[in-house]
């Protein structure tokens, strides 16, 4: 784990300058303390909406992990001297609830930023409140497209990689080694699910069209099951099939299709590869599967020494003994929280909302814990396409196997 630096080493450090010819400048802007709601010489406040109950409380565990790493700090001293008080509350995958939760943070809690919050649509539903507002609303869990637009909604950044750039790559692999593809497509029926179905089927049509969309079906959260989707495109005489889906379904569709002996490639959305879900779905079943990766796993051999992977590890058994080691998803809200930590840190003694947003969006370069070697985020204050380095991995029934080279969009 990193020993970050609290506000008093800050501070000797800032003195131990003072002896240069511009001794004023660093200790200056170590004195002078800007802060909006939310944060004081005491405190910062955060706040995040995910489903800690409904059909997605699956991702329940990042406000769980989430609340561990600020423990974990506030014990360390917390970030330039300052505790975090974290506040993860439950939104049940729901815009209503989400627009409850995400009003009451910022009214009554008054919190400073927002960070790690789950669902395109929920977060659709707060998005333009939360901007008129001008409270950040960072490191989303989602990775649609309309979170890249800092013109007018300058507050709102993903934290995933952008669902369009997703599609796009893995439409062009499905063209390098199945030219002829018959696809079927499973999609979740609302923003998230059209926000890869357009762009894949642009590329294939942009191709020539050899590779074609045979059928489409879709479903909604609240759906008990995805079976008679299944079933319906396996009969179809697809060879290729398209899974965007998320938690619970993933898991059912996977297993799904493996009873029901139909074997195409199967494409899955990499926010569903944890091994959670995969655990779920059946190791087994869930072999040759092609996805992207940008992150590393928990709890596999492969990174069982990476520095990364046990710093999340020691965190894990000390606070959250009862999360399994291979929690993937667990171990991605620690990577956030490891993240908006460090833009915290970037701030200093300037907390207020505006240089919150400064930080954030200038984070380029920044590897987090839970990335792959070489992968770092790539915001800018004008693009903030969360990161640009992907790479094309295919599950073995134990662990994925990533390609050699990183692919681009």
């Amino acid at each position: 784990m990193e020993n970050h630096p609290t506000r008093r080493r800050f501070c000797a450090t800032a003195l131990a300058t003072a002896g240069a010819a511009t001794m004023s400048s660093p200790y200056i802007w170590a004195a002078e303390k800007k802060y909006d709601a939310g944060a004081s010489d005491i405190e910062i406040k955060l706040g995040q909406t995910i489903p800690h109950s409904g059909p997605g409380s699956l991702y329940g565990v990042l406000g769980r992990i989430g609340e561990a790493y600020f423990q974990m700090l506030n014990e360390q001293g917390g970030i330039n001297g300052r505790k975090i008080k974290f506040l993860t509350m439950d939104d049940a995958y729901s815009a209503p609830k989400c627009v409850e939760a995400t009003r009451r943070l910022v009214e009554q809690e008054e919190v400073l930023a927002l960070y790690g919050s789950l669902g395109t649509a929920p977060q659709t539903a707060v998005h333009k409140y939360l901007n008129s507002k001008g409270v950040p609303q960072l490191l989303l869990n989602t990775g649609a497209s309309k979170w890249n637009d800092p013109k007018n909604y300058k507050w709102t950044m993903a934290g995933l990689p952008l669902y369009p750039t997703e599609a796009r790559i893995l439409a062009k692999h499905v063209i390098s080694v199945k030219p002829e593809a018959k696809i079927g497509i499973l999609y979740q029926n609302d923003d998230f699910g059209r926000d890869f179905l357009g762009p894949f089927k642009k590329v294939l049509a942009d191709a020539g069209g050899k590779a074609q969309v045979i059928m489409e079906q879709t479903y909604d959260l609240t759906d008990p099951t995805i079976d008679s989707q299944l079933v319906n495109l396996s009969k179809s005489g697809a060879d290729v099939f398209y899974n965007i889906s998320t938690g619970k379904a993933s898991s059912q569709s996977i297993r799904k299709a493996a009873e029901l002996g139909w074997e195409p490639l199967q494409l899955l959305s990499a926010g569903s590869t944890g091994r959670s879900i995969l655990n779920a779905a059946g190791f087994e079943n869930a072999k040759d599967i092609v996805a992207i990766r940008y992150a590393k796993d928990a709890g596999v051999p492969r990174w069982k020494d990476d520095p990364e992977v046990k710093g999340f590890e020691a965190l894990r058994a000390k606070y959250l003994p009862s999360i399994d080691p291979d929690n993937s998803i667990a171990y991605a809200g620690y990577g956030q929280a490891a993240t908006m930590a460090e833009i915290l840190r970037r701030c200093g003694d300037t907390l207020t909302r505006e240089n919150v947003l400064k930080q954030a969006s200038t984070l380029a370069g920044f590897h987090s814990p839970y990335f792959l070697d070489g992968v770092t985020y790539s915001y800018q204050p004008d693009d903030y396409t969360p990161m640009k380095t992907l790479y094309i991995s295919i599950f073995d029934g134990a662990d994925w196997q990533i390609s050699d080279r990183p692919v681009t969009e």
